[in-house]
């Protein structure tokens, strides 16, 4: 029997909207009556990679820096980072934050088919890299035309600049801006293996293979943070009390898609009839989900230790009080 931690009622309800394709999942759901937190198959204290909700992490810091006037809209990667008198010196951080940088997803320099392939063989990271070499595959790419474009590698150079302007490495910037005054226990950022907390899962595929870590320097303001439910917790109920540091984040300042709207990184749409302000996140073991009901001061999170989807349960948690 698998062990179950925290709340009975939610416990059931991941259990009915996650099955058997997730042995090792949390949830949370925050409303104005109080938090409530419930895992399966690992205690409440156990720390998950949280994927691309790193770069929703990121854009409360870019916020945050545009309010304390160390950065501005228009300053450009160049101004920060010592990329020399190439085209991505001159992408503005406002482009970086709403995905709109003519950057790719992912350099060609990285190999990125090389590396996606031995992840899927052998399970390795895929995004080892540390901050220099960042610099050089910035070096040599090349950027195309300002449209929407999802970027990884946007996010990993708007996150690594910030920290430039503040003079500080994006791991202590992180810690030092939002896990520590949020009171955030397990909310990290590991630059290599040996960082892991002494929490950290372990992600599997659907299969159950296992995979190794996605720790990384450079990765780390994209998708390279990990967390307990119980911080991911705090840290949403502190951006529904406004007490979250660069709210302005959250408020949508253009289009990304038909449907959705972007501020700096978060994405809003319509579920169920309601606003939802959210980001989900994948790695090589790992799926998660974070969103917020603002007008119902509400909001959820889900993370698992399976790669497998986990973004309608999320939207359901938040928007729907009866079964999933």
């Amino acid at each position: 029997m698998t062990a179950v931690h925290g709340d009975a009622r939610l416990a059931t309800r991941i259990e009915q909207a996650l099955g058997p394709r997730h042995p090792v999942a949390a949830a949370a759901l925050i409303t104005p009556g109080g938090t409530t937190l419930a895992a399966r198959g690992a205690p409440l204290e156990a720390d998950y990679e949280i994927g691309s909700i790193s770069k929703a992490v990121t854009g409360l810091l870019y916020a945050d820096a545009l309010e304390r006037g160390e950065i501005n809209r228009d300053t450009t990667l160049g101004e920060l980072l010592p990329l020399g008198d190439v085209p991505a010196a001159k992408v503005t951080l406002a482009a970086l934050s709403t995905h709109r940088s003519g950057l790719p997803r992912l350099p060609r320099s990285a190999h990125p088919l090389r590396r996606a392939i031995a992840l899927w063989r052998h399970g390795t990271n895929p995004y080892h890299d540390d901050l220099p070499q960042l610099l050089t595959q910035a070096r040599g790419t090349a950027v195309g035309s300002p449209r929407v474009r999802y970027s990884n590698f946007g996010f990993e150079l708007l996150g690594h600049a910030i920290a430039a302007a503040t003079g500080l490495p994006y791991a202590e910037l992180l810690a030092r801006r939002i896990a520590r005054p949020l009171g955030l226990e397990r909310f990290y950022l590991p630059t290599a293996p040996g960082h892991l907390g002494p929490d950290a899962l372990t992600g599997t595929t659907r299969r159950g293979r296992p995979r190794q870590p996605w720790a990384g320097e450079a990765l780390g303001p994209a998708g390279g943070i990990r967390a307990s439910i119980a911080d991911m917790a705090r840290l949403l109920a502190a951006l529904l009390d406004g007490s979250a540091p660069g709210m302005s984040a959250l408020d949508p300042v253009a289009r990304f898609g038909k449907k959705v709207g972007i501020g700096a990184g978060w994405l809003t749409l319509t579920f169920n009839g309601r606003p939802i302000t959210w980001h989900n996140g994948g790695t090589g073991g790992f799926r998660s989900w974070a969103g917020l009901d603002r007008d119902a001061a509400a909001g959820a999170v889900i993370l698992t230790a399976t790669a497998a989807p986990v973004d309608r349960p999320g939207f359901t948690l938040l928007t729907d009080h009866g079964p999933l």
